[in-house]
């Protein structure tokens, strides 16, 4: 199993395209419409709803998004995809709905946010949920997620699916919930090899790490999070292959403006 080299060929757009001032949040349609444009590969979040369905959102509360209150978690799928994000029209999109927009023509990179809540053993209904949405899905995608129980309910539930690790330093201020014990194991990446994975994608604040160094001399793809200006990009490609960028408009990759891939009116479209 390997990453798809569509995810390599150039920058990945962090939470899609997004630029709130031009109505586009963060991990929207808006934003992927966007991102599709402008031949740029995705990043996106997902959660769970109370029905078991993946979210493509952020955040655990829906505060900040869209100024409703409570965990996403605690409501349904229909619910959330009637609440608005902020300086928007638009809902909260399914993994579905996005794969759907997507159709294969740029790469999609599926970041599974933490369940369990201090990067335990309690997942496994938002990755079902993921394995189940990407079943019949025929572009190039990934999963990832900072918690290697996660990847590996991934590897069982979709082997086939290409996955891998985000991984950072583990700071406290940044991972509160997370004992410190588990924090100091996991900022040296011990479960790679465990899980499955055929990449990482590490916090560009911490690309000096020999950890990476020695996965990236066996072949390994590592990516990198965020990059936020032209110099930080240039820094980090020193160490990474690719990056995942927010705020500024780095090149597309050698396919230019028009890299996204056409639609296939022969290809299956996802349900």
């Amino acid at each position: 199993m390997r990453l798809d080299p569509a995810f390599l060929a150039g920058p990945l757009a962090h939470r899609a395209l997004h630029d709130i001032t031009q109505g586009r949040p963060e991990n929207s349609r808006a934003a992927v419409a966007a991102a599709i444009a402008a031949g740029y590969g995705i990043e996106i979040d997902v959660q769970t709803s109370a029905d078991g369905v993946a979210m493509v959102f952020h955040d655990v509360d829906l505060a900040r998004l869209t100024g409703a209150s409570g965990a996403i978690a605690q409501q349904t799928a229909r619910t959330l995809g009637a609440t608005r994000l902020k300086r928007s029209e638009e809902g909260i999109p399914t993994l579905a709905e996005i794969l759907a927009q997507v159709a294969g023509r740029v790469p999609v990179l599926v970041e599974i946010k933490d369940q369990d809540g201090a990067m335990g053993p309690n997942v496994g209904t938002l990755e079902q949920a993921v394995a189940e949405t990407l079943r019949g899905y025929t572009g190039p995608v990934a999963v990832m997620s900072f918690n290697p129980h996660s990847v590996a309910a991934m590897a069982r539930a979709a082997p086939e699916v290409p996955r891998g690790l985000t991984t950072c330093a583990f700071r406290r201020p940044s991972w509160p919930t997370v004992p410190e014990r588990t924090r100091h194991r996991l900022r040296e990446i011990p479960d790679f090899a465990d899980v499955g994975a055929c990449f990482v994608s590490h916090d560009a604040q911490d690309l000096g790490r020999p950890r990476l160094a020695e996965l990236r001399t066996r072949g390994v793809a590592v990516l990198c999070w965020t990059i936020r200006s032209p110099d930080a990009e240039a820094a980090a490609r020193r160490h990474a292959d690719t990056v995942t960028f927010e705020g500024y408009l780095p090149p597309p990759g050698p396919l230019g403006l028009s890299g996204a891939r056409p639609l296939d009116p022969d290809r299956p479209r996802p349900t």
